[in-house]
């Protein structure tokens, strides 16, 4: 789960991490009050999006004065803010964040992110910060900077201050950063974080050290102990598709295919996804049923997988060990029935009770293609989808 940069500065703020003051605004007039509130500029007026690469696309701009800040809320609200991160279709901006500027003379990068070479919580940092971390990792490696941290110590004040010589801060900074540092690993436990991310972290010509950005992305499955952050969620910025999944229990990622997948399993549906690439095909999504599917899972599933106007065709990749295949074939049946199914249906069944579950599948008098195996039912898809026969 994501959240919005001023929610993350938000959570920040409570384990003692140094932000500016800011406040959020729905419409341009609230923004001008915001504006107000802060004092003397200059402002930062920011939109919020669950993207990266906001300035680059017009969503961050530094005025001068109140009435500025406002004409430059005017222009966000209500745009479609295109990055590299948000595709070609880009995110309506439907809040934008004033803040107090800062007076930067450094910029750096600060994350905390689960390193699964280690299986540790690790901080990474750079003395480039403001990029795009990626590029920096590509072309100077030697500027990033890694500490693994032994989860039954945790971040030792050690550690956070060899990080703090390698960025080249000056001692007076060295204690701040210290503790920014470890508030950032307090705030990455006690939230199940799956990453913290600081671009930039500056250092201002006062000295101070100050999160400017703050990126916050949570484990979907620790959601249940943290209700404050399940408070959190923007449904405007998640897939349609995606948020009737989570509420049935379903992972789905929408893709830009045409090829329909409901797979049990998340290795199994990637794999599937593979081998329709391979075959010729584009898959539409992304939809692991999990390992105890129910009837009911799998017509909601049908339901989500036909929310996508793309689909032309459906591929179902069952292997069946905990999930009994004739439970899947009975459940298939029923979400045929129920939604009308007009387009192509590919079925491949393996596992415990697969030929119960055929011979349901077989009898039940719909247009369903049976397929014996992974390649025998990508390839009658991608044949079928394309017309071309199966």
């Amino acid at each position: 789960m994501n959240i919005h940069e001023y929610q993350a500065k938000q959570v920040l703020r409570g384990f003692g991490i140094k932000v500016p003051r800011g406040e959020i605004c729905f419409h341009a007039a609230a923004a001008r009050e915001a504006a107000k509130n802060l004092g003397d500029g200059p402002y930062v007026v920011k939109a919020q999006i669950h993207a990266g690469g906001r300035g680059k696309g017009g969503g961050v701009k530094v005025v001068k004065t109140i009435d500025e800040v406002k004409l430059a809320a005017e222009k966000m609200l209500g745009m479609q803010l295109i990055t590299h991160q948000t595709g070609p279709e880009g995110k309506i901006v439907r809040r934008v964040y004033v803040e107090e500027g800062c007076d930067i003379a450094r910029e750096l990068y600060v994350s905390l992110l689960v390193d699964r070479a280690t299986s540790k919580v690790t901080l990474m940092a750079s003395s480039e910060g403001g990029m795009d971390i990626e590029e920096v990792a590509a072309k100077t490696p030697e500027k990033i900077f890694k500490e693994a941290i032994d989860p039954t110590v945790g971040m030792t004040a050690f550690q956070a201050r060899r990080m703090a010589f390698r960025l080249g801060l000056e001692k007076k900074q060295i204690g701040q950063a210290v503790k920014f540092f470890q508030g950032l690993y307090e705030a990455f436990l006690a939230k199940d974080c799956s990453l913290v991310e600081i671009n930039p972290l500056v250092v201002t010509g006062s000295g101070e050290v100050i999160a400017l950005d703050a990126k916050l992305n949570f484990d979907d499955n620790s959601l249940y102990r943290q209700p404050d952050i399940r408070a959190m969620r923007d449904f405007d910025e998640e897939d349609v598709n995606e948020i009737d999944a989570s509420e049935h229990d379903l992972s789905y990622i929408s893709l830009d295919g045409n090829i329909g997948c409901m797979v049990n399993g998340a290795g199994l549906a990637m794999a599937t996804m593979d081998i329709i690439q391979l075959c010729g095909g584009s898959p539409a999504n992304f939809l692991d049923a999990g390992g105890g599917a129910t009837r009911e899972k799998v017509t909601a599933a049908f339901k989500i997988i036909l929310g996508d106007p793309k689909v032309k065709g459906i591929l179902v990749n069952i292997f069946g060990g905990i999930m009994k295949c004739d439970i899947i074939a009975q459940g298939i049946i029923d979400a045929v029935n129920e939604v009308n199914l007009t387009i192509p249906l590919v079925v491949r069944l393996e596992g415990t009770n697969v030929e119960k579950g055929k011979e349901l599948l077989k009898n039940s008098g719909l247009n369903i293609i049976a397929a014996e195996g992974m390649t025998d039912g990508a390839q009658k898809i991608v044949k079928a989808v394309a017309g071309t026969g199966v």
